[in-house]
């Protein structure tokens, strides 16, 4: 299976918005600068996590966008989602028709597989992966880069030692 770029840029969007949002409403310019996306890509992909009420929106002069909900209620499947990207592992589309027209041998395995994957990310919210230690040192290091002055830091409190997602 391979999740294409459309879902892992969602994603980490998703991730950065969640980590920046405390601080007031977060552009896309400045997503795009930390994760270096493009801010056309990021426009794209944020209509549709817009109209799945993932994100707000808030115009005018230090708008930008705001998590529709708390982190802890935004599991990374709905973001995949939202952004119709396909965890589907069979050749087939899960369409069944994989072999002249028929389901292959190993289609049920692959399908199976698809299953597990979307349950596993079902499970796993923005919130829990903001409390890991590694994905906030890097978020910290990101921040620093991007305001050019080392000013700019994520809050650390929520560090955890849990093991990572």
């Amino acid at each position: 299976m391979k999740l294409t770029t459309k879902g892992r840029y969602a994603v980490t969007a998703m991730l950065d918005l969640a980590l920046h949002g405390d601080q007031g409403p977060v552009s896309l310019a400045d997503i795009s600068a930390r994760q270096e996306i493009s801010l056309s890509y990021l426009e794209q992909l944020f209509s549709r996590l817009r109209r799945q009420k993932l994100v707000t929106s808030i115009r005018g002069p230090g708008g930008g966008y705001r998590l529709g909900r708390p982190a802890s209620d935004v599991f990374i499947a709905e973001v995949v989602d939202a952004v119709s990207e396909s965890l589907d592992t069979t050749r087939c589309g899960n369409k069944g028709d994989c072999q002249n027209g028929e389901k292959c041998l190993t289609h049920h395995l692959w399908s199976d597989l698809s299953d597990q994957i979307h349950q596993f990310l079902s499970e796993i919210s923005l919130g829990d992966l903001m409390n890991k230690r590694e994905i906030l040192q890097v978020a910290d290091r990101q921040s620093r880069r991007h305001s050019g002055t080392g000013s700019e830091t994520i809050n650390t409190e929520r560090l955890s030692d849990q093991a990572p997602v």
